[in-house]
């Protein structure tokens, strides 16, 4: 293998390095995001008095009744 050859393929081998890196520190985010969104799901829930889907719906449905008799 030449030594052109072998700096494009150093040079590909560290942008797939590089491109992990993204791919995890993207993933990581990702993961930081999804739970701070549970989180607060968690804390509006537990403001709201809920525990379960359910009662959420219910909750909704209620609401919906109360204003289509205005």
């Amino acid at each position: 293998m030449s030594k052109q050859e072998q700096k494009k393929q150093n040079m590909q081998t560290h942008a797939n390095d590089d491109d992990f890196e993204e791919d995890d520190l993207e993933e990581e985010y990702d993961t930081m995001e999804l739970l701070e969104r549970l989180e607060t799901l968690r804390e509006d829930m537990e403001e709201l008095g809920v525990t379960t889907l359910s009662q959420i719906s219910q909750r909704i449905k209620e609401l919906h009744r109360q204003l289509d008799k205005r």
